[in-house]
């Protein structure tokens, strides 16, 4: 679209609350959002400038069309509805499904106490989340012993043990009524929501009567159990003794992205938190009310009984959206911990840009110092060169690249010479720049801003005089010159071939150090494969009566000599191999080593 038409569709927005669809020049949407005001959100993406996430959407947005809606809170809602079902590349993605286990009390005549990461509109009752599964699988197994629920998973002919021994209701043995097990899931929430109480008194008088009845291992059992709850569910009030379940929201925003952490509190204990970040395109606070919204309806997050959140936020219009109620602490533990959530999610972003730096330093960064060491423009793109052979044997040769530092594997190229027989480093360099070099110039594909070569004036010379005096080009081309003890040491370049000298402790040295390991490891590796390969199918080329099929088809059957070897002659002539020439292949074979 137009800058015209794109003006005059500006001057007609409303002064009023809804939602905004931005297009790209494929009529793709690539991002939804709200506003309370559309004419002033929308021109703000096309007025004055933009920077990192927000330019590059700006950048793709082609056209764009509203929908006007009764209120903020409609606009909250239908925003994350359009994402949820357009999903726009530039908007939060939240991933369906969680690592954390829930407790849940299934929906069934005969319920059960199960452990589930899954959270469903099931009409199960569930409990959590909890920090991982031997936290929920111990807090099951002590529900179980005081208010037991259905064991089994089917109704069996008669009673189990755990019928017998406490830990089951018993359907099995009897109609159990809706009343009893209503009655034990009240308990089974009360004791979750930190009531612990009553469930103490219950088996301490379990325990003072089993101890009667001089059942001392029942009684035993009751003792641990009021232990296991002493130890876990009371001493772990770090937060208040409200047992409440709670959420704390919090953000922070810096150079265009978002970091967001959750923080949850069961039982009154912090026990688990999410993190995430992502490029931040309006008001933070908005975004903040559009990931808790989503983070809700995505399925498997269990709504709390209070969500807390900063005090730039809309709390009346979320607590609508979501039907919950949004707090905004003024004070006291709770704006303590959200204020925790809050420097979280500031050293999280802030680790992510030290990340980042250190690794522009040693990619970005590195190639700076090159380039200015070597005394050239910005050094984009690199092709260094190994040769390797074992006493002018299967003489093969590597090449790696690197883009802006960091290794470009779609570029990489392995060379098998042709022409050179023996160990001869100049004629190898020659064949292998000659053959990578005029295929650019043939294909018309960019050259390369330097070229290392891995050993020292004979190669450099070699290539230069190849590049220069028979293709007419111009490229950089230095060699990686390795100390005594075979680790990088120096660069040589230039005319007459001067050391360039590189501080070993600097990103150009390192950087040089990589490339050069890499196509040492790259050359090795190829070579290895090659000599394995033909000294397998030379062998077998030695046997009169093996021919170019069935070559191939031993290989592809027996994959290695070793093998072959040790293979008994009915398995070579089951490849419809006659006798007489396996006979000859066992013969050839007889003496190898491997």
């Amino acid at each position: 679209m137009s800058k015209e038409l794109i003006d005059n569709k500006l001057s007609l927005l409303p002064d009023l609350p809804g939602c905004y669809i931005m297009k790209d020049k494929n009529d793709h949407i690539i991002y939804i959002g709200k506003a309370k005001n559309l004419k002033n959100r929308v021109r703000s993406y096309f007025r004055g400038t933009h920077e990192g996430k927000t330019e590059r959407l700006v950048q793709d947005i082609e056209d764009f069309e509203t929908i006007i809606t009764g209120s903020d809170k409609e606009a909250l809602l239908l925003e994350v509805t359009l994402i949820q079902k357009h999903q726009p590349k530039y908007n939060i993605r939240l991933k369906r499904g969680t690592s954390y286990p829930y407790l849940k009390i299934t929906n069934e005549k005969d319920p059960k106490l199960i452990i589930t990461s899954d959270v469903l509109k099931d009409g199960g009752h569930y409990f959590g989340p909890y920090p991982d599964v031997y936290a929920a699988s111990e807090t099951q197994q002590l529900i179980m012993k005081i208010y037991p629920l259905r064991k089994c998973n089917g109704h069996q002919k008669r009673a189990c043990l755990y019928y017998h021994i406490g830990q089951c209701i018993g359907p099995c043995d009897h109609e159990v009524p809706k009343e009893e097990y209503d009655q034990q899931i009240r308990k089974i929430r009360s004791f979750l929501n930190g009531n612990v109480h009553d469930i103490k008194r219950d088996l301490k008088q379990k325990m003072d009567e089993a101890a009667e009845e001089m059942n001392y291992e029942r009684a035993a059992e009751f003792r641990d159990q009021i232990a296991y709850i002493e130890k876990t569910v009371e001493k772990q009030s770090i937060i208040s003794n409200n047992f409440m379940p709670r959420d704390f929201f919090n953000y922070y925003m810096d150079k265009g992205w978002i970091s967001i952490q959750v923080f949850f509190v069961r039982q009154a204990t912090l026990i688990k938190r999410d993190a995430t970040m992502f490029p931040c395109y309006g008001p933070p606070e908005e975004e903040l009310m559009s990931f808790i919204l989503q983070y809700y309806n995505n399925g498997n997050n269990i709504m709390p009984s209070e969500i807390y959140v900063p005090e730039a936020v809309d709390t009346d219009m979320l607590s609508q959206a979501i039907e919950a109620k949004v707090v905004n602490p003024k004070q006291g533990r709770k704006k303590e911990l959200l204020d925790l959530t809050g420097k979280n999610s500031e050293m999280a972003l802030k680790e992510k840009f030290r990340l980042i730096e250190m690794n522009q330093a040693k990619t970005t960064g590195a190639i700076q110092e090159l380039s200015e060491a070597m005394g050239l423009p910005y050094i984009e793109r690199i092709e260094s060169f190994d040769h390797s052979n074992i006493q002018g044997s299967n003489p093969v040769s590597a090449m790696v690249s690197f883009k802006d530092g960091k290794p470009d594997k779609n570029n990489y190229r392995k060379y098998k010479i042709k022409t050179v027989v023996g160990s001869n480093e100049a004629a190898t360099t020659q064949e292998v720049i000659r053959r990578r070099y005029s295929r650019l110039l043939k294909e018309g594909k960019p050259l390369p801003d330097l070229i290392l070569m891995d050993g020292g004036k004979v190669q450099v010379n070699a290539a230069v005089d190849v590049l220069v005096n028979e293709l007419g080009l111009d490229i950089p081309v230095a060699g990686m010159v390795k100390d005594n003890k075979h680790r990088t040491a120096s660069l040589i370049f230039g005319e007459v071939l001067e050391t360039v000298v590189l501080n070993p402790r600097s990103q150009a040295f390192h950087l040089v150090q990589r490339i050069q390991e890499e196509v040492h490891r790259f050359a090795i590796t190829f070579h290895r494969n090659v000599r394995s390969k033909n000294s397998f199918t030379s062998r077998l080329d030695d046997v009169e009566g093996v021919g170019p099929k069935t070559r191939t088809k031993i290989l592809r059957h027996f994959k290695s000599m070793k093998r072959l070897k040790e293979a008994e002659l009915a398995e070579i002539t089951k490849l419809g191999i006659s006798e007489t020439v396996a006979e000859r292949i066992k013969e050839t074979l007889a003496n190898y080593q491997g």
